[in-house]
């Protein structure tokens, strides 16, 4: 069986609300098992969780309220992510594309895209799966 002795993580629950989200955040980053982040990598970690967890706050639970499962874990020079819910799944039951709209100047900008866009630009080994009634999203972040 492999050894996990380099492995430290953080497990959390949250409710599905805008506040518990920021909560989270604002403490998670800060707790001793994951290691003093230099503040950029820090700041990219808590942009790409804000993301996604802000998105299962919107759109998974959709104004309702339900629990949120966290799980930060530093392996050697990554950050792995795990995010669990008990919401609606994604449409078709797969992650969004992430590609941008066309964006020319005297346009409104379209809703919605970017978030996706960014998660996938800044994380590796993006993952989801629906199973039951779980959205399960993983996702990796090399630190450098």
């Amino acid at each position: 069986m492999p050894s996990d002795a380099g492995l430290r993580q953080v497990r959390l629950a949250l409710q599905s609300t805008p506040l518990a989200v920021r909560r989270a955040l604002s403490g998670l980053f800060r707790d001793d098992r994951l290691g003093n982040l230099p503040d950029d990598q820090r700041g990219t970690a808590e942009l790409l969780l804000a993301e996604v967890l802000n998105n299962v706050v919107e759109h998974a639970y959709a104004g309702g309220v339900g629990e949120i499962e966290v799980t930060v874990a530093r392996c050697g020079r990554s950050l792995m992510f795990q995010i669990t819910d008990h919401g609606a799944g994604m449409p078709g039951q797969v992650l969004p594309a992430g590609i941008l709209a066309d964006c020319r100047a005297g346009q409104d900008l379209p809703e919605g895209g970017f978030g996706w866009h960014m998660i996938r630009a800044l994380a590796k080994d993006v993952d989801y799966r629906r199973r039951d009634s779980r959205n399960e999203l993983s996702f990796r972040l090399e630190l450098t």
